[in-house]
């Protein structure tokens, strides 16, 4: 209770925040937004598990094959915190739904794994002016960045025609989705909370290989 205000604590519950992709990222950002005490959380994913995913997404069990992963999301936080509503949308982001799927959130965080679905969801996030936590992972390595209204910041980092990351060669291990997320739910604190030192027209590096954390200003 020391490292928020009793008043910062008990606004947390007030929040409404959306993640969009409930895998190896959006299972964690979940996990830790709940119990965290983040009172409402819309889990968009229009996937189903599948036995890759068991090496890396923390929502994956062997009893959830071929399950939804938006209502594994809220199946998990009901056994964890249910006090906390997580409301599941069993559906990929498009240019038809993204805007009335991320409408009203104080906060949307990317768990996405392609580049058109994380441009798209910023482009919404830019028209309705709402701050996004975007955070990508390969390897060993990881990238995360606070998106204000304005910032413009996937449009710095991606090329155009980029659709697929690093992780397509790369995989992903078990420990690179906890440790982004993590950093994500940290920004995500910041932002709802009115924090300083946030990412905002930064991007932080992280190379767990070699240990080296570096933020770029972009």
């Amino acid at each position: 209770m020391n490292m928020l205000s009793p008043e910062e604590n008990e606004k947390l519950k007030e929040f409404k925040v959306c993640v969009i992709g409930c895998g190896g990222l959006g299972g964690y950002v979940i996990e830790f937004l709940g119990r965290l005490g983040i009172g409402r959380i819309t889990a968009v994913d229009g996937d189903a598990f599948e036995i890759s995913n068991l090496n890396r997404q923390l929502l994956s069990t062997e009893t959830v094959m071929g399950k939804s992963k938006a209502f594994t999301a809220r199946e998990r936080m009901a056994a964890v915190n249910s006090e906390i509503q997580v409301y599941p949308i069993d559906e990929f982001v498009t240019e038809e739904n993204c805007d009335s799927i991320i409408k009203g959130h104080d906060l949307v965080i990317d768990a996405l794994d392609n580049m058109p679905a994380r441009k798209l969801l910023s482009q919404c996030c830019e028209n309705q002016g709402i701050p996004m936590i975007h955070g990508a992972i390969a390897g060993w390595y990881g990238q995360v960045s606070t998106i204000l209204p304005g910032d413009k910041t996937l449009e710095k980092i991606y090329p155009d025609d980029a659709t697929k990351g690093a992780e397509v060669e790369l995989g992903n291990p078990s420990f690179t989705p906890a440790l982004v997320a993590a950093i994500q739910v940290a920004e995500a604190v910041k932002v709802l909370l009115n924090k300083k030192e946030i990412l905002s027209k930064k991007l932080l590096a992280i190379d767990l290989l070699t240990q080296d954390y570096e933020v770029f200003n972009l």
